[in-house]
């Protein structure tokens, strides 16, 4: 099955380190020291019994550290094993004892030190292999001259060859003298596979490997196993986790941790095992995405994730509207993050608008949840009281505002200002909730609904007097009100109908015939009549906000009005709603400074992810310009029409069920329309200059 490009392009094909690998030739082990040393190999393995440890009677030979190397044992020329070198570091360890009776008498009548104490000294070293299926033990000789004795210096180094391993396998090394004086030394090591290792000509099993290559074929790609024609294999894509996984796999699963593994169908087969993602910019941002924060009643939390992450968690300060989250940093300190494990937040009580913010390493906000939204109801309209505790008990308040935190008694024209002496009141006589509490001081969350409510009081009471006078003047003038009544009654009717339904339409300025075209539609459909945003009527607000803030202000204003957002479809807009969904985005300066679309898609695309289209938006193509199953599978969940072969469709949707009948202007848009879809239409060179778009092409938004 064809898979998307980006989920194998990257390292299937890159080629690690190739190291180049000593030859050995024959069978025997072998054993050699350091100058000066001389060492022997016992005949045959022994027993692996470390024993327990003993003092050591003076000075003796202990090993300090352990070294591996690669090498190749060959049998014949095209016939070889892997096989571990291991170099053991001696030292000397202890000292000689002094006689008895030299510590009752002491040394001042014989101060010149005893040279007859210095001899060689000879240790026998186990060195202990184990690497599934086989487990070796092996005895060295090492005797050191009496001129290298020197208590806690080093005498050099022995070395073994060598300890037969498969490829790709866990090996585990230990050794210990005998009597043993101290504990073992052990070391682990994860050897390469094939792939790390220029031995496919001479390991039989790298050549019975399946190599792997990848092509591409547009947005396909092609994983390629060279194999024989003869020879099974199979092929995995796993997790670099532990525990059993059942992975559905698709694009947005492509993690650091996502892996790749390959190996014949053989007994004993060496696996070969990549991991291309683990660098991957796309792969980290598909990571931070699947990534979740749970609450754990009653102030656990954990943050939910695939692979690990680095990132460090604060908590947050979200009021109502839609202001930045505040971080509690100081006075609460930045925590690491450690993925899937549970973790306690600094607090006495939780609250609706305390929020968790996900930081990355490299400072960029990631993730943000306010985990007590749903156990504690909405955003309230609390203030947030921030306690510093100084020497002497001495103690100040802010509250945390956008602005920053506003010192309550202070001559600032912010709402916490205005109310710092009310506020104060309000903690001092336990109407606030305490969040946080130490030392240094303390948070705490004021309510502020009664302030709120003491404000529409007025507001009512206003509300109530205006329309007393009302009702008085209705009563005075009663005939003359009416006539009124009613002549507004029908200006509202005529205005309404004369408004329309608002309507933002979205396209690719693929050219300017399109551009034309599109100008063509949405001066007719001002005819209809509908309220028409476009950009092309819109170049000063484009150049002065930038396209992204254009947008959001017309979306929001289109759907605030119950309008629609029209999405019209071209060869042009196809491929930038492709690049989006296979996540690569448009590239950098890829379109004009005027291009909404482009910087619509970011927005847009969560709206059909999410199910939010449905109501909001509808989709159009121009008939001849584009194939109805160009139109991509996501769009198509709100309704698609062709133009101008369903305009009746298009402009009744547009307007409503409650739009007027719309046969004859339907006709009258589709009139519009034909000269400048001809011109679009006609081969390049052949197209006359087009007509104009009138008028109306000026800045109308």
């Amino acid at each position: 099955m064809p898979m998307p490009w980006f989920l194998l392009s990257l390292a299937l094909g890159r080629s690690p380190v190739v190291l180049s690998l000593e030859r050995l030739e024959g069978l025997q082990d072998a054993a050699r020291c350091s100058p000066g040393l001389s060492c022997h190999l016992w005949d045959g393995d022994v027993v692996c019994l470390p024993g327990s440890i003993v003092s050591a009677p003076g000075p003796v030979l202990v090993p300090t550290s352990l070294q591996t190397e690669l090498v190749r044992r060959c049998y014949q020329e095209t016939d070889c094993d892997l096989c571990v070198r291991v170099a053991v570091h001696l030292a000397v360890h202890g000292h000689w004892e002094k006689p008895e009776d030299e510590e009752k008498l002491g040394r001042a009548a014989d101060p010149e030190p005893e040279e007859p104490r210095n001899a060689s000294l000879q240790a026998q070293v186990v060195l202990s292999f184990q690497a599934y299926p086989t487990a070796r033990c092996v005895l060295l000789e090492v005797q050191v001259p009496a001129a290298l004795v020197q208590p806690g210096q080093s005498v050099g180094s022995v070395v073994f060859d060598c300890f037969e391993a498969a490829l790709g396998t866990e090996v585990q090394i230990w050794s210990y003298t005998q009597p043993r004086y101290q504990k073992e030394l052990n070391l682990t090591r994860q050897l390469p596979d094939c792939r790390g290792l220029e031995v496919q000509d001479s390991i039989q099993s790298c050549r019975a490997l399946p190599w792997l290559s990848v092509t591409a074929d547009g947005d396909n790609v092609h994983l390629v196993l060279d194999v024989s024609e003869e020879q099974s294999f199979g092929l995995s894509l796993y997790w670099n986790q532990t525990g059993p996984q059942t992975i559905p796999l698709n694009q947005t699963d492509i993690v650091p941790c996502l892996c790749v593994q390959v190996w014949p169908l053989e007994p004993d087969s060496v696996r070969t095992s990549i991991c291309p993602f683990t660098e991957d910019p796309r792969a980290h941002r598909n990571l931070w995405r699947a990534a979740r924060l749970q609450l754990l009643p009653p102030r656990g939390w954990r943050l939910d994730a695939p692979c690990s992450l680095h990132a460090q968690a604060t908590l947050c300060w979200q009021a109502p509207g839609r202001g930045p989250c505040q971080p509690l940093v100081p006075p609460l300190p930045r925590e690491n993050v450690t993925v899937n494990m549970a973790l306690e937040f600094p607090l006495l009580k939780g609250h609706p608008n305390l929020c968790v913010q996900q930081v990355s390493s490299w400072e960029k906000l990631q993730l943000q949840e306010c985990l007590w939204a749903d156990s504690l109801g909405p955003l309230k309209d609390d203030m947030l009281l921030v306690e510093a505790r100084g020497p002497q008990d001495n103690r100040s308040f802010c509250a945390l505002e956008p602005s920053g935190c506003t010192p309550l008694l202070s001559r600032a024209s912010t709402r916490a200002a205005r109310l710092g002496e009310q506020l104060l009141q309000d903690l001092h006589s336990g109407q606030c909730l305490q969040l946080w509490d130490d030392d240094l001081g303390a948070l705490w969350a004021c309510p502020m609904d009664k302030y709120i409510h003491q404000r529409w009081v007025l507001v009512w009471l206003a509300c109530l007097l205006f329309a007393a006078a009302l009702f008085l003047l209705f009563l005075l003038k009663k005939d003359h009100v009416k006539g009124w009544l009613r002549l507004l009654k029908e200006d509202i009717r005529a205005g309404a109908a004369a408004r329309g339904r608002a309507a933002l339409l979205l396209y690719s300025a693929d050219d300017a015939g399109f551009e034309r075209l599109v100008g063509a539609l949405a001066s007719a459909l001002c005819q209809v009549p509908l309220r028409v945003a476009v950009d092309l009527w819109s170049r000063r607000e484009l150049s002065a906000q930038g396209p992204l803030a254009w947008f959001h202000a017309q979306r929001r204003r289109t759907v605030q009005e119950g309008g629609l957002v029209v999405l019209i479809f071209s060869p042009g807009a196809v491929a930038l709603c492709r690049e989006w969904l296979q996540d690569a985005g448009p590239a950098p300066g890829a379109h004009g400074p005027h291009d909404a679309f482009a910087a619509s898609l970011s927005c847009v695309l969560p709206d059909f992810l999410q199910g939010r289209a449905p109501g909001r938006y509808v989709g159009a193509y121009f008939d001849g310009l584009l194939h109805a199953d160009a139109v991509p599978a996501l769009f198509r969940a709100v309704p698609v029409f062709p133009l101008p072969s369903q305009l009746p469709a298009f402009l009744g949707s547009l307007q409503g069920p409650r739009g007027p009948r719309l046969g004859e202007r339907a006709e009258q848009v589709a009139r519009a329309l034909q000269p400048a879809l001809d011109s679009c239409l006609r081969p390049p060179g052949t197209a006359g200059m087009g007509r104009g778009m009138g008028p109306e092409a000026g800045d109308r938004t």
